[in-house]
């Protein structure tokens, strides 16, 4: 990855400034994801439920970069699909897409390549590895006008079963990325109001911890989807589900 700009590294650091960390959360929660090898404390609890589907898989979009050249700061997502006694789900289809910082639509449009054939970017599919884990190298999104910024993920656990959500972020993170960067303040799809940090105030969704994946790297952000009933407040990911909304 080449090195960051000045002005990516300088929105980057102040982004991350306000971002919460994870020492908000009760240490025997933060041993208990790392002994059961979660890649984040940050948990998304959700209901499998009856898909649109069988949908076929685009070879095209079967790729871990999705970031196609679209200016913005970089960012990894990582996503984990696990059972709700955290055991890996193993060899499932994950999805995302997500809006564009400069132009405002996620690739739902597909614009033509040269040689006329579809280019689906900001857009991917990959399927979990042996420990439920799946990583997109892709762009921070920008701001769907009245909605929160956000980057959608559906898992398909098979033909007729699947888990639609979003990754939210921090509202201070928002601001501090939508207004100090060219890239995310000038485009259609720029954040026409500020909005809550409730989840609910916009629909289901996690909010997620923004990390630096090393000194001078991207941002890196990580997601537990967990699988089981709507209401599941038990055990370890119940625990951290609590703890992070009251971290908000």
């Amino acid at each position: 990855m080449p090195p960051l700009s000045v002005q990516n590294r300088r929105t980057l650091l102040r982004a991350l400034s306000l971002a919460p960390q994870v020492a908000d959360l009760p240490q025997h929660l933060v041993a208990g994801a790392q002994a059961a090898d979660l890649i984040s404390t940050d948990v998304c609890l959700v209901q499998p439920g009856d898909s649109e589907g069988p949908f076929d898989i685009d070879p095209g979009t079967m790729r871990a970069d999705v970031s196609g050249g679209r200016p913005g700061l970089p960012m990894q997502v990582r996503l984990q699909v696990v059972s709700a006694d955290c055991a890996p789900v193993t060899g499932v289809r994950v999805d995302i897409w997500h809006w564009d910082a400069a132009v405002g639509h996620s690739e739902v449009h597909t614009p033509e390549r040269a040689d006329g054939s579809a280019q689906a970017v900001l857009r991917g599919t990959q399927m979990t590895d042996h420990r439920g884990v799946v990583a997109f190298q892709t762009i921070f999104p920008g701001g769907c006008p009245g909605h929160r910024t956000q980057v959608h993920y559906r898992v398909r656990l098979n033909a007729r079963t699947s888990v639609t959500s979003r990754i939210l972020f921090d509202e201070a993170v928002n601001q501090a990325i939508h207004e100090e960067h060219a890239a995310y303040s000038g485009g259609k799809g720029g954040r026409d109001a500020v909005l809550s940090d409730d989840p609910a105030a916009d629909g289901a969704g996690a909010i997620a911890r923004l990390r630096m994946t090393a000194p001078d790297g991207e941002m890196e952000v990580a997601v537990v989807v967990g699988l089981g009933p709507g209401g599941l407040t038990g055990g370890l990911l119940g625990g951290l589900l609590g703890g992070l909304l009251k971290t908000h």
